[in-house]
């Protein structure tokens, strides 16, 4: 009786260890003076819209947060490690919203090398003290999804990842711009889908 109970008891803590390995990474909760960065290329700029309108500005209404726009129109994951360590000192955020990879698919770079450097570009926000969020986009491509190398980045790198609300909005033309780009209902959309996901996840 007691060596079944005992199994039982090993089997229980096994099942429990698995589950937590499976949840999703959480976040530490943000202060109220603690800065956002939203880090990436004409997504996170806003193209298609105007400057109050791209996802960050509204971000920033929904949460009551600083929410910085370091969106850069043409921006691949090489030139972003450029130009990161600078963004990262000027602003010093305590979470960064990482949106980056699209231009990477337009340019056909190989999917290794925007993994490699989307790698070293967490490695260099969580040096800096942030933490990070990772935003997938989808391929440039009819029923595109998000490649898979951002959930492997994802799940290697214990991060928060939202795969998922710029493939609804670009698969839906009444919320885009042009092909590429959401326009302001897009993004408004985004930001609330990532107002959400910063709740669940329990920064906010």
């Amino acid at each position: 009786m007691m060596v079944s109970a005992h199994r039982f008891f090993v089997a229980l803590v096994a099942v429990l260890f698995l589950a937590a390995c499976d949840r999703a990474p959480t976040l530490p909760k943000l202060s109220p003076h603690d800065v956002i960065v939203a880090f990436g290329d004409s997504l996170t700029h806003g193209t298609g819209a105007s400057a109050d309108t791209a996802y960050p500005a509204v971000l920033a209404s929904l949460t009551g947060r600083t929410v910085i726009n370091a969106g850069v129109p043409g921006d691949t994951t090489d030139s972003a490690l450029q130009r990161l360590p600078a963004v990262l000192d000027a602003h010093k955020p305590r979470l960064v919203l990482l949106c980056l990879g699209g231009n990477d698919m337009l340019r056909k770079q190989p999917e290794s090398a925007t993994e490699n450097n989307l790698r070293l570009l967490v490695q260099t926000i969580r040096a800096s003290g942030a933490e990070v969020v990772l935003i997938g986009v989808p391929e440039p491509k009819l029923f595109g999804g998000a490649p898979d190398f951002y959930a492997r980045v994802a799940q290697d790198m214990r991060l928060p990842l939202e795969d998922e609300v710029f493939n609804d909005v670009l698969k839906d033309n009444r919320l885009k711009a042009d092909p590429i780009h959401a326009n302001a209902a897009g993004y408004r959309l985004v930001a609330e889908r990532l107002a959400e996901f910063l709740r669940e996840a329990g920064a906010l």
